[in-house]
Protein backbone atom coordinates (compact mmCIF):
# COMPACT_ATOMS: atom_id res chain seq x y z
CA UNK A 1 0.00 0.00 0.00
CA UNK A 2 2.69 2.35 0.47
CA UNK A 3 4.90 1.72 -1.91
CA UNK A 4 1.75 2.42 -4.45
CA UNK A 5 1.83 5.61 -2.60
CA UNK A 6 5.26 6.40 -3.24
CA UNK A 7 5.32 5.57 -6.99
CA UNK A 8 2.79 7.75 -7.50
CA UNK A 9 3.69 10.67 -5.63
CA UNK A 10 7.16 10.46 -7.10
CA UNK A 11 5.91 9.56 -10.62
CA UNK A 12 3.57 12.56 -10.68
CA UNK A 13 6.22 15.47 -10.24
CA UNK A 14 7.55 13.75 -13.21
CA UNK A 15 4.72 13.97 -15.32
CA UNK A 16 4.61 17.78 -14.05
CA UNK A 17 8.15 18.26 -15.89
CA UNK A 18 6.96 16.40 -19.27
CA UNK A 19 4.08 18.24 -19.39
CA UNK A 20 6.44 21.73 -18.94
CA UNK A 21 8.62 20.69 -21.21
CA UNK A 22 5.75 19.81 -23.91
CA UNK A 23 4.08 23.19 -23.37
CA UNK A 24 7.73 25.01 -23.76
CA UNK A 25 8.41 22.77 -27.15
CA UNK A 26 5.10 24.05 -28.03
CA UNK A 27 5.81 27.89 -27.45
CA UNK A 28 9.20 27.62 -29.18
CA UNK A 29 7.44 25.57 -32.24
CA UNK A 30 4.84 28.34 -32.48
CA UNK A 31 6.71 31.15 -31.92
CA UNK A 32 10.17 30.47 -33.91
CA UNK A 33 9.01 31.94 -36.87
CA UNK A 34 7.67 34.89 -35.90
CA UNK A 35 10.41 35.80 -33.62
CA UNK A 36 13.36 34.85 -36.58
CA UNK A 37 10.72 36.99 -39.10
CA UNK A 38 11.07 39.62 -36.52
CA UNK A 39 14.94 39.30 -35.84
CA UNK A 40 15.74 39.51 -39.77
CA UNK A 41 13.09 41.55 -41.80
CA UNK A 42 13.07 44.38 -38.53
CA UNK A 43 16.00 44.42 -36.59
CA UNK A 44 18.74 43.03 -39.10
CA UNK A 45 16.89 45.60 -42.28
CA UNK A 46 16.97 48.51 -39.39
CA UNK A 47 20.87 47.21 -38.63
CA UNK A 48 21.98 47.11 -42.04
CA UNK A 49 19.96 50.47 -43.23
CA UNK A 50 21.78 52.22 -40.23
CA UNK A 51 25.01 50.78 -41.90
CA UNK A 52 23.89 52.20 -45.46
CA UNK A 53 22.95 55.50 -44.04
CA UNK A 54 26.99 55.73 -43.46
CA UNK A 55 27.68 55.04 -46.90
CA UNK A 56 27.93 55.67 -49.88
CA UNK A 57 25.00 53.28 -51.51
CA UNK A 58 23.47 54.12 -54.84
CA UNK A 59 21.71 51.96 -57.12
CA UNK A 60 22.43 48.72 -54.62
CA UNK A 61 21.84 48.24 -51.01
CA UNK A 62 25.87 46.88 -50.60
CA UNK A 63 28.03 49.01 -48.26
CA UNK A 64 29.96 51.43 -50.19
CA UNK A 65 32.21 53.91 -49.51
CA UNK A 66 32.25 55.26 -45.63
CA UNK A 67 31.08 58.67 -45.47
CA UNK A 68 30.24 58.99 -42.08
CA UNK A 69 27.69 61.93 -41.50
CA UNK A 70 27.65 63.21 -44.99
CA UNK A 71 24.60 61.43 -45.65
CA UNK A 72 23.07 63.83 -43.08
CA UNK A 73 24.65 66.48 -43.53
CA UNK A 74 23.18 66.74 -47.67
CA UNK A 75 19.60 66.27 -46.39
CA UNK A 76 20.27 68.92 -43.48
CA UNK A 77 21.11 71.12 -46.38
CA UNK A 78 18.69 70.50 -49.37
CA UNK A 79 15.79 72.85 -48.82
CA UNK A 80 13.35 70.17 -50.79
CA UNK A 81 14.21 68.22 -47.32
CA UNK A 82 13.36 71.19 -44.78
CA UNK A 83 10.45 72.18 -46.83
CA UNK A 84 9.32 68.83 -46.37
CA UNK A 85 9.65 68.97 -42.64
CA UNK A 86 7.60 72.48 -42.87
CA UNK A 87 4.51 70.77 -44.95
CA UNK A 88 4.48 67.78 -42.31
CA UNK A 89 4.52 70.31 -39.50
CA UNK A 90 1.69 72.36 -41.11
CA UNK A 91 -0.40 68.97 -41.84
CA UNK A 92 -0.28 68.30 -38.21
CA UNK A 93 -1.15 71.41 -36.95
CA UNK A 94 -4.37 71.14 -39.12
CA UNK A 95 -4.93 67.27 -38.92
CA UNK A 96 -4.45 66.54 -35.14
CA UNK A 97 -6.51 69.14 -33.54
CA UNK A 98 -9.19 68.48 -35.58
CA UNK A 99 -9.12 64.97 -35.50
CA UNK A 100 -9.34 64.78 -31.44
CA UNK A 101 -12.30 68.12 -31.30
CA UNK A 102 -14.53 65.55 -34.07
CA UNK A 103 -13.70 62.62 -32.40
CA UNK A 104 -14.29 63.67 -28.57
CA UNK A 105 -17.78 64.84 -29.96
CA UNK A 106 -18.42 62.31 -31.70
CA UNK A 107 -17.98 59.92 -28.73
CA UNK A 108 -19.95 62.13 -26.51
CA UNK A 109 -22.71 61.90 -28.79
CA UNK A 110 -22.72 58.20 -29.43
CA UNK A 111 -22.58 57.57 -25.67
CA UNK A 112 -25.64 59.71 -25.00
CA UNK A 113 -27.69 57.76 -27.64
CA UNK A 114 -30.38 55.05 -25.55
CA UNK A 115 -30.49 52.81 -28.79
CA UNK A 116 -28.54 52.23 -31.45
CA UNK A 117 -25.13 52.68 -30.24
CA UNK A 118 -23.60 49.54 -31.94
CA UNK A 119 -24.79 50.53 -34.74
CA UNK A 120 -23.82 54.47 -34.69
CA UNK A 121 -20.32 53.06 -33.19
CA UNK A 122 -19.77 50.54 -35.62
CA UNK A 123 -20.81 52.89 -38.17
CA UNK A 124 -18.41 55.89 -37.69
CA UNK A 125 -15.73 53.14 -36.78
CA UNK A 126 -16.00 51.17 -40.55
CA UNK A 127 -13.62 53.29 -42.21
CA UNK A 128 -10.52 53.11 -40.16
CA UNK A 129 -10.70 49.58 -41.88
CA UNK A 130 -10.36 50.71 -45.75
CA UNK A 131 -7.03 51.25 -47.14
CA UNK A 132 -5.61 54.90 -47.31
CA UNK A 133 -4.66 54.17 -51.14
CA UNK A 134 -8.48 52.93 -51.66
CA UNK A 135 -9.85 55.95 -49.84
CA UNK A 136 -7.48 58.50 -51.89
CA UNK A 137 -8.33 57.52 -55.44
CA UNK A 138 -11.60 58.08 -54.47
CA UNK A 139 -11.56 61.50 -53.06
CA UNK A 140 -9.42 61.78 -56.13
CA UNK A 141 -10.82 60.44 -58.98
CA UNK A 142 -14.64 60.75 -57.51
CA UNK A 143 -15.00 63.59 -54.83
CA UNK A 144 -12.74 66.12 -55.66
CA UNK A 145 -11.60 65.00 -59.02
CA UNK A 146 -11.91 68.85 -60.54
CA UNK A 147 -14.49 67.95 -63.32
CA UNK A 148 -18.00 69.27 -62.81
CA UNK A 149 -19.79 66.23 -62.40
CA UNK A 150 -17.63 65.14 -59.34
CA UNK A 151 -19.42 65.22 -55.55
CA UNK A 152 -17.75 68.29 -54.51
CA UNK A 153 -18.31 70.52 -57.52
CA UNK A 154 -21.97 69.57 -57.68
CA UNK A 155 -22.25 70.99 -53.75
CA UNK A 156 -20.44 73.82 -54.93
CA UNK A 157 -22.68 74.60 -58.09
CA UNK A 158 -25.88 74.85 -55.30
CA UNK A 159 -24.77 77.17 -54.19
CA UNK A 160 -23.88 78.66 -57.52
CA UNK A 161 -19.98 78.52 -57.63
CA UNK A 162 -17.62 76.98 -60.79
CA UNK A 163 -16.14 74.14 -61.26
CA UNK A 164 -12.90 73.73 -58.77
CA UNK A 165 -9.77 71.79 -59.55
CA UNK A 166 -9.19 71.34 -56.24
CA UNK A 167 -5.62 69.16 -56.30
CA UNK A 168 -4.35 71.69 -58.26
CA UNK A 169 -5.23 74.61 -56.64
CA UNK A 170 -2.56 76.83 -54.91
CA UNK A 171 -3.79 79.78 -54.19
CA UNK A 172 -5.97 79.79 -52.45
CA UNK A 173 -4.17 76.02 -51.17
CA UNK A 174 -7.15 74.02 -51.87
CA UNK A 175 -5.56 70.77 -51.46
CA UNK A 176 -5.52 71.04 -47.81
CA UNK A 177 -9.24 70.18 -48.45
CA UNK A 178 -8.69 67.13 -49.73
CA UNK A 179 -5.78 66.43 -47.80
CA UNK A 180 -7.68 67.09 -44.29
CA UNK A 181 -10.65 65.01 -45.35
CA UNK A 182 -9.49 62.09 -46.14
CA UNK A 183 -7.42 61.98 -43.37
CA UNK A 184 -10.25 62.87 -41.15
CA UNK A 185 -12.82 60.34 -42.43
CA UNK A 186 -10.45 57.29 -42.55
CA UNK A 187 -9.00 58.17 -38.51
CA UNK A 188 -11.75 60.05 -36.59
CA UNK A 189 -13.66 56.60 -35.87
CA UNK A 190 -11.21 54.39 -34.20
CA UNK A 191 -10.49 57.73 -31.73
CA UNK A 192 -14.00 57.94 -31.17
CA UNK A 193 -14.05 54.74 -30.28
CA UNK A 194 -11.34 55.21 -27.54
CA UNK A 195 -12.91 58.14 -25.96
CA UNK A 196 -16.16 56.34 -25.98
CA UNK A 197 -14.49 53.72 -24.12
CA UNK A 198 -13.17 55.84 -21.82
CA UNK A 199 -15.82 57.72 -21.15
CA UNK A 200 -18.28 54.65 -20.70
CA UNK A 201 -15.27 53.95 -17.58
CA UNK A 202 -16.14 57.01 -15.90
CA UNK A 203 -18.23 56.30 -12.86
CA UNK A 204 -22.39 57.11 -13.09
CA UNK A 205 -21.94 58.62 -9.66
CA UNK A 206 -19.98 61.69 -9.96
CA UNK A 207 -23.14 63.06 -12.90
CA UNK A 208 -25.75 62.20 -10.15
CA UNK A 209 -23.43 64.10 -7.39
CA UNK A 210 -22.65 67.43 -10.06
CA UNK A 211 -26.16 67.26 -10.89
CA UNK A 212 -27.34 67.11 -6.83
CA UNK A 213 -24.92 70.01 -7.01
CA UNK A 214 -26.82 72.10 -9.63
CA UNK A 215 -24.70 71.31 -12.21
CA UNK A 216 -27.21 70.33 -14.37
CA UNK A 217 -26.39 71.43 -18.05
CA UNK A 218 -24.42 69.09 -20.58
CA UNK A 219 -21.67 71.69 -20.78
CA UNK A 220 -21.14 71.59 -17.21
CA UNK A 221 -20.99 68.36 -16.95
CA UNK A 222 -18.40 67.70 -19.70
CA UNK A 223 -16.18 70.69 -18.79
CA UNK A 224 -15.99 69.55 -15.50
CA UNK A 225 -16.33 65.56 -15.22
CA UNK A 226 -16.08 64.11 -18.41
CA UNK A 227 -13.14 66.25 -20.53
CA UNK A 228 -11.24 65.50 -16.90
CA UNK A 229 -11.82 62.09 -16.55
CA UNK A 230 -10.34 61.40 -20.52
CA UNK A 231 -7.26 63.65 -19.40
CA UNK A 232 -5.25 59.83 -20.00
CA UNK A 233 -7.07 58.49 -22.98
CA UNK A 234 -6.64 62.13 -24.44
CA UNK A 235 -2.86 62.00 -23.63
CA UNK A 236 -2.89 58.52 -25.63
CA UNK A 237 -5.11 59.73 -28.65
CA UNK A 238 -2.92 62.85 -29.23
CA UNK A 239 0.62 61.34 -29.30
CA UNK A 240 -0.94 58.69 -31.52
CA UNK A 241 -2.54 61.14 -33.65
CA UNK A 242 1.09 63.20 -33.99
CA UNK A 243 3.13 59.79 -34.43
CA UNK A 244 0.61 58.88 -37.56
CA UNK A 245 0.56 62.29 -38.98
CA UNK A 246 4.33 62.49 -39.08
CA UNK A 247 4.35 59.18 -40.76
CA UNK A 248 1.81 60.47 -43.67
CA UNK A 249 2.34 59.09 -47.03
CA UNK A 250 -0.51 57.76 -48.93
CA UNK A 251 -2.76 60.58 -48.89
CA UNK A 252 -0.09 62.43 -50.16
CA UNK A 253 1.76 59.72 -53.11
CA UNK A 254 -1.55 59.18 -54.37
CA UNK A 255 -2.97 62.88 -54.07
CA UNK A 256 -0.20 65.04 -54.98
CA UNK A 257 1.64 62.62 -56.83
CA UNK A 258 2.29 65.27 -59.42
CA UNK A 259 3.15 68.11 -57.43
CA UNK A 260 1.98 71.30 -56.57
CA UNK A 261 4.17 74.05 -58.25
CA UNK A 262 4.30 76.43 -55.17
CA UNK A 263 3.21 74.43 -52.57
CA UNK A 264 4.78 73.81 -49.17
CA UNK A 265 7.04 71.11 -49.28
CA UNK A 266 9.05 69.84 -52.15
CA UNK A 267 6.03 70.30 -54.68
CA UNK A 268 3.74 69.28 -51.71
CA UNK A 269 5.33 66.49 -50.59
CA UNK A 270 5.96 65.14 -47.04
CA UNK A 271 9.08 63.56 -45.45
CA UNK A 272 8.49 59.99 -46.08
CA UNK A 273 7.22 60.91 -50.04
CA UNK A 274 10.51 62.60 -50.06
CA UNK A 275 12.52 59.70 -49.01
CA UNK A 276 10.42 57.50 -51.43
CA UNK A 277 11.46 59.86 -54.47
CA UNK A 278 15.26 60.07 -53.11
CA UNK A 279 15.68 55.52 -52.26
CA UNK A 280 13.99 54.04 -54.53
CA UNK A 281 13.41 56.23 -57.41
CA UNK A 282 17.06 58.05 -57.79
CA UNK A 283 17.86 54.27 -56.27
CA UNK A 284 20.38 56.93 -53.57
CA UNK A 285 19.53 54.43 -50.33
CA UNK A 286 22.59 56.08 -48.23
CA UNK A 287 20.56 59.55 -48.32
CA UNK A 288 17.56 57.51 -48.00
CA UNK A 289 18.29 55.90 -45.09
CA UNK A 290 19.36 58.77 -42.70
CA UNK A 291 16.58 60.39 -43.87
CA UNK A 292 14.74 57.67 -42.48
CA UNK A 293 16.48 58.06 -39.36
CA UNK A 294 16.19 61.51 -39.01
CA UNK A 295 12.76 61.30 -39.53
CA UNK A 296 12.35 58.50 -37.20
CA UNK A 297 14.60 60.50 -34.56
CA UNK A 298 12.32 63.67 -34.80
CA UNK A 299 8.83 61.84 -34.13
CA UNK A 300 10.88 60.28 -31.01
CA UNK A 301 12.15 63.56 -29.99
CA UNK A 302 8.56 65.06 -30.43
CA UNK A 303 6.91 62.24 -28.85
CA UNK A 304 9.13 62.64 -25.98
CA UNK A 305 8.62 66.54 -25.63
CA UNK A 306 4.75 65.90 -25.66
CA UNK A 307 4.71 63.43 -22.95
CA UNK A 308 7.22 65.52 -20.80
CA UNK A 309 4.64 68.38 -21.01
CA UNK A 310 1.36 66.74 -20.36
CA UNK A 311 2.77 64.72 -17.54
CA UNK A 312 2.72 61.13 -19.21
CA UNK A 313 4.30 58.67 -16.94
CA UNK A 314 4.11 60.12 -13.20
CA UNK A 315 2.68 58.69 -10.28
CA UNK A 316 0.40 61.78 -10.40
CA UNK A 317 -0.84 61.74 -14.07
Amino acid sequence: MSTRTGTGSTSAPVRRRRADRGAWLAFVVLTAPMVVGLFVFKYVAMGWGLLLSFSEARGTIALGTWVGLENYRTLLTDPRFRDSLAMIVVFTVIIVPLTFALALGLAVLVNRLRRGRALFRTTFFLPAAVSYVVASLIWKMSLFSGVPSSVANSLAGLVGQEPIAWIATVDPPLYWVVLVTVRLWLQVGLYMILFLAGIQEIPAELYEAAKVDGAASEWKLFRHITFPMLRNTSVAVVLLLVIAAFQAFDEFYNLLSTGLAGAPGPDGRPPLVYLYDVALVQQNYGVGSAGAFLVTLLIVVVTLLQSRLVGLGRRDA
